[in-house]
């Protein structure tokens, strides 16, 4: 059997991607309270009526100290739901796969928007103490020590991931993703860089995937079983000592037998001073190495921009997905485009009918 292109659907559990293009999840930093807005609205929907197959709704935090900085997303309490189901009410009807990422910022909490500095919010402007495993700071622009977890707290942060995937549910999603990548909380678990903990959470390879884990399980268990889910990792720190590839396949193959569908294959976000190699797609060969050494779907993302680079990632079974993130900002019907180029095709077979005539 040949293998699939860029442009076949992709069938996960009772799910099916028209395409094998997603929009990854990106923080917009635009909600109120947690809350959702005609941004959100406007934002994924226009990415829907692009083309994109699966469109992930961008980091959200299950409890308000999980956000990274006050304006970003929540899916904490029942009244943040309705926004939600607007939007993606609106996405499915465009054919799309509407998904979120669901997420806690850890020790990088508290911060200002990038545009306004991306540095520490004080108590006395809004801010709030960080939560992580250790008394380590993320460094640079946030210096503060984050309070050290207890085990009762981080359990209780467990459940907060849980009650968002039901509220997810009901909020008509079709497809969860656990972040646990970029220095966040659940990824500074995993590292030994910034969890230095020796109890059951810490130390060992074993202890510091507890959290993960634990939170993963109760989240599928939570979350039907004829719909898909996916855990974002930072496949390596990029750093001598801390979380490498290999730490990563091993994860992924835990992961999997616990329910995972898909792995999102990110990297770095730990540490402030990893010397990361970024050129277009360094990020695939671990989307690649998870997928052949895990056997478990993955999901690439990381300087895909070219339609063709992005159809080699999947004719050559490297991923079964490709993310774009830059790139759907720039340019919300990146699929038609694609598709013009990759298929001859012209890209008005790719939109809705309202703008066939251009």
């Amino acid at each position: 059997m040949p293998a699939p292109g860029l442009f076949d659907p992709f069938t996960i559990r009772g799910i099916t991607f028209r395409n094998r293009i997603g929009v990854s999840p990106m923080c917009q930093y635009s909600s109120q309270d947690g809350f959702a807005n005609d941004w959100h609205l406007v934002h994924l929907g226009a990415r829907a009526m692009g083309g994109a197959g699966l469109i992930i709704a961008e980091a959200t935090a299950v409890e308000p100290r999980g956000r990274i900085t006050p304006f970003c997303a929540g899916l904490w309490e029942d009244a943040q739901i309705a926004p939600l189901r607007r939007t993606n009410c609106f996405v499915k009807a465009r054919g799309a796969v509407p998904g979120i990422q669901l997420a806690h910022a850890g020790r990088k909490a508290s911060a200002s928007r990038p545009w306004e500095g991306d540095s520490l919010v004080p108590e006395s402007e809004g801010g709030w103490e960080p939560w992580g495993p250790s008394p380590l700071a993320f460094g640079e622009n946030l210096p503060r020590v984050p309070h050290e977890m207890t085990v009762e707290e981080i359990q209780n942060v467990t459940r907060h991931f849980v009650d968002a995937t039901r509220r997810a549910l009901e909020a008509g999603y079709e497809f969860v993703e656990l972040h646990a990548a970029h220095g966040y909380l659940a990824h500074s678990f995993l590292s030994p860089l910034s969890n230095h903990r020796t109890d059951l959470y810490g130390g060992c390879f074993e202890n510091r995937i507890r959290f993960v884990i634990e939170t993963f399980r109760a989240m599928r268990e939570a979350w039907p079983e004829h719909l898909p889910m996916a855990v974002r990792l930072s496949c390596t720190d990029w750093v001598d000592g801390g979380w490498t590839i290999s730490d990563s396949v091993e994860l992924s193959r835990r992961l999997k037998a616990e329910g995972a569908d898909l792995i999102d294959c990110s990297s770095g976000g730990l540490v402030p001073d990893a010397k990361i190699p970024a050129a277009p797609g360094f990020q695939v060969p671990f989307a690649a190495q998870i997928r052949r050494e895990a056997g478990i779907a993955t999901m690439a993302v990381g300087g895909i921009t070219a339609p063709q680079q992005a159809q080699d990632i999947i004719t050559d079974e490297q991923a079964d997905v490709v993310l774009l993130a830059r790139e759907f900002l720039r340019d919300p019907h990146w699929p038609a485009r694609a598709a013009r180029e990759l298929l001859g095709a012209h890209f008005s077979s790719q939109l809705p009918p309202q703008y066939s005539r251009v």
